[in-house]
């Protein structure tokens, strides 16, 4: 009546391979890894204490861990014990959580990189990618720190500045309620600190050493003595408390205390439907075929300045960049553009106005830059109403990046009587504008492009290529919130991500070749 069922009894065959089917993804991932080289790994096993684990063992585990939603390195521990597909690329080795997080985290971090890019290479030699475009964009994912611990660099600013003013009052009051000579010396030190907006923890510190020694001379001063203790019990520490924070907040306008390096941004994923701030990092990947072909990580919620940065970490790691860099609006400054131009990269990259150009109220509106004449003999231009504005200086703006934008100034010879003014402009005087040349060249050049038909193609095809793999990551994989903490770290999550993708991609491309052959 039943079929025979013993748990004592040997049975064959015993190999684990034998239950694998030939195309599971398993084997995918154990064929990329073993073709790496062994000397990739060099550098992160220096030698000496006991044998370790093999490190394309490990990096299997961990990339299939990744295809397959587990990311804690306890679970990734548990699955090893108890998975059959686990059990044959790990050759029924245990190894512990610590070893898989330690080897992830750790020793991986000068490695994990030279893996990735291996791994493209290979599929760049079999014809997955063939790095002729380069589809960019940008998410947000949360970072492992609490939600509520924050520090804002404007309100560090601000109570920096008013403990300063603090400082100054009880230096003078120190001043004025001693006349003596000695104390006269106190006010050449105080005037050696100079303004409040300049004092520094190590000036401070300097005068408060020589207000306690000369405390040592007075020692029944109690005017002096509680100065003194509220300078070095209170004051000192917290102009050094503030310092601290500006130095790790940098550029940016806040950080988490609990993960230095997240910057608070603003998610998508907005539960409570209030525009909670939370802390995170922006995740840049370019993709090809919806192949991850590089990633970077960067603490700016915005988009614009972390392309450049993005394309030469790209650049340093594939000894050349792709031929036609494709991205949305939000990469769409001058800066940027300025770039691509001196890399010699084609860019198929609309600005901030383009999709707005298009509408009936754009065209009509007599205000706008793009609907008056522009003589570049004359350097004038011509408003709507006809009237010319004449050139009147250069001026010059300096990102922080450093990036100079040189604009040129113009001013109406004339608006009154203007019967078009109060639709022109609301100033009471002649209409002035400021424009960057070189912006415009850009603009007309993004322009004719993505209206050109291979321009078109391009930016559609955009909105399914970083897109579906940031809802692969995020959706599907459920990877939604880092597990690990600092801009290192989190670096190589994104970067074991990656690879995890492009060998579940490949996987499926492979699966998709072999129906459509056998269809």
């Amino acid at each position: 009546m039943y079929i025979q069922y013993t748990m004592d009894q040997l049975s064959l065959p015993m190999d684990l391979e034998e239950d694998i089917p030939q195309n599971h993804l398993v084997r995918v991932v154990n064929a990329a890894v073993n073709r790496l080289s062994d000397s990739i790994f060099a550098s992160a096993f220096p030698g000496g204490g006991r044998d370790s684990y093999h490190p394309k063992m490990l990096t299997k585990i961990i990339i299939y861990a990744y295809t397959q939603r587990i990311y804690s390195s306890r679970q990734i521990a548990k699955a090893v014990r108890e998975n059959v597909m686990f059990m044959w690329i790990a050759g029924r080795q245990r190894p512990d959580f610590r070893t898989i997080n330690r080897f992830r985290s750790k020793r991986m971090k000068d490695v994990l990189e030279a893996v990735f890019t291996a791994v493209l290479k290979f599929l760049v030699e079999e014809n997955y990618v063939k790095l002729e475009h380069y589809f960019v964009d940008g998410t947000k994912i949360e970072a492992n720190a609490n939600r509520y611990t924050f520090v804002w660099g404007k309100a560090v600013v601000k109570q920096k500045a008013k403990l300063q003013e603090k400082v100054q009052t009880l230096f003078a009051a120190i001043e004025e309620a001693e006349k003596q000579e000695e104390h006269e010396q106190a006010g050449q030190d105080l005037a050696e600190l100079g303004e409040a907006s300049s004092l520094t923890s190590e000036k401070l510190e300097a005068a408060v050493q020589q207000l306690e020694a000369k405390l040592q001379t007075k020692p029944k001063d109690k005017s002096l003595k509680k100065a003194v203790r509220v300078l070095r019990k209170d004051l000192l520490p917290r102009l050094q408390k503030y310092e601290h924070q500006q130095e790790i907040l940098g550029d940016r306008n806040s950080y988490s205390k609990t993960d230095l390096d997240a910057t608070f941004m603003r998610m998508k994923e907005d539960h409570m439907r209030n525009g909670q701030l939370k802390p995170g990092y922006n995740v840049q990947i370019g993709t090809e075929n919806q192949f991850i072909v590089g990633y970077s990580l960067h603490q700016r919620p915005t988009d614009t300045r972390c392309l450049k940065p993005h394309l030469e970490k790209v650049k340093t790691a594939l000894g050349k960049l792709p031929g036609t860099v494709i991205a949305d609006a939000g990469y769409g400054g001058e800066e940027n553009y300025a770039y691509l131009e001196s890399e010699e990269l084609e860019a198929v990259m609309k600005y901030s106005t383009y999709h707005k150009e298009k509408s009936k109220k754009w065209q009509k509106d007599i205000s706008k830059l793009d609907n008056w004449q522009y003589d570049e003999a004359e350097d004038t231009w011509t408003c709507s109403a006809g009237r010319k504005l004449l050139f009147r200086y250069e001026s010059k703006e300096t990102t922080e990046s450093g990036f100079e934008i040189r604009k040129r100034h113009y001013r109406s010879a004339g608006c009154e009587g203007c019967p078009l003014k109060d639709a022109c402009t609301k100033a009471q005087g002649n209409r002035e504008i400021s424009v960057s040349l070189r912006y415009l060249r850009y603009k007309q050049q993004a322009r004719e492009r993505l209206r050109s038909e291979e321009g078109y193609a391009l930016s559609v095809q955009r909105m399914i290529e970083p897109e579906s793999v940031f809802g692969q990551m995020k959706n599907n994989r459920g990877f939604r919130r880092f597990l690990l903490r600092s801009l290192p770290k989190v670096s190589l999550e994104v970067g074991w991500l990656s690879l995890a993708h492009n060998l579940l991609k490949k996987a499926a491309v492979d699966l998709k070749h072999e129906m459509t052959a056998q269809g």
